[in-house]
């Protein structure tokens, strides 16, 4: 059997909860789903078999990290390539960048899709008139907050992302 995981970055009260609410107004569907976050791996399909090696790889990688500020400024996007608004990383990006990095690597060495950017969706598949305006109440959204480790996530069969464990980075 397998399964769908992803490793991110969570973005904490109460900055995680505007940036749902945010999602949530723009009118995209999978607001009730996928809750902010920074995204360091990308839905992985995983046999069950490779759980524990995954788990203790994501344990190890953590040990290799320090925590750091993550600051969060203004609004982007991924258009025309994708239709995406995201909250951009204003610093916090070589951290992400080093993270991700280290995380793809043994039992999830992935090809990527896109280059790595590190940022937080706010809005995804939606028409340009939705997105625009998405893009343009988060403009001015500033949040700083410490980041000390990340989360291993799942994807239900109910279509939602639960967080299954935390990694901590060491103090």
């Amino acid at each position: 059997m397998t399964r769908t995981i992803g490793v991110a970055l969570s973005i904490p009260a109460p900055f995680g909860g505007q940036l749902d609410e945010y999602r949530r107004t723009a009118g995209d569907p999978m607001a009730e789903f996928i809750p902010a976050h920074v995204t360091l791996l990308g839905p992985t399909a995983l046999a069950d078999d490779d759980v524990p090696g995954v788990v203790e790889h994501l344990r190890v990688a953590a040990t290799r990290h320090a925590p750091f500020d993550l600051h969060l400024r203004g609004s982007g996007t991924f258009r025309p390539v994708t239709a995406v608004v995201f909250v951009a990383v204003a610093s916090g990006i070589s951290e992400c960048e080093m993270l991700e990095k280290d995380i793809r690597t043994g039992p999830l060495d992935r090809e990527r899709l896109y280059p790595y950017h590190p940022h937080v969706t706010v809005a995804h598949d939606l028409d340009d008139e939705a997105l625009d305006r998405v893009y343009a109440r988060l403009a001015h959204f500033e949040a700083r907050f410490r980041v000390s480790g990340f989360t291993l996530f799942e994807h239900g069969i109910d279509g939602r992302w639960r967080p299954q464990q935390d990694f901590p980075f060491p103090v």
